[in-house]
């Protein structure tokens, strides 16, 4: 898939909220908020994780195992504004 919407309803990206490598690309008709499991998140965490473009995608910010290992492994970068930047 090229990332374009084409005749997909719904395109759900998924970044890397760090180092914004791509994770994943969700493209179906049938994909709502309840079936992505957007529903159970809290107001706070959906503006935390969550963001919608002018064309429709969605973009849902994750750690890849990259970052997640880089900050188990050296904590003190949780206390930076960009930690792995």
């Amino acid at each position: 898939m090229d990332g374009r919407r084409g005749a997909y309803a719904v395109l759900v990206k998924y970044r890397c909220r760090y180092c914004r490598m791509p994770l994943g690309v969700l493209a179906d008709e049938r994909l709502d908020e309840a079936r992505l499991g957007f529903a159970a998140l809290t107001p706070e965490e959906r503006a935390d994780i969550i963001t919608y473009d002018s064309d429709g995608e969605i973009t849902v910010r994750l750690v890849c195992d990259y970052c997640r290992q880089a900050l188990e492994a050296h904590p003190e970068l949780w206390l930076a504004p960009n930690p792995l930047q």
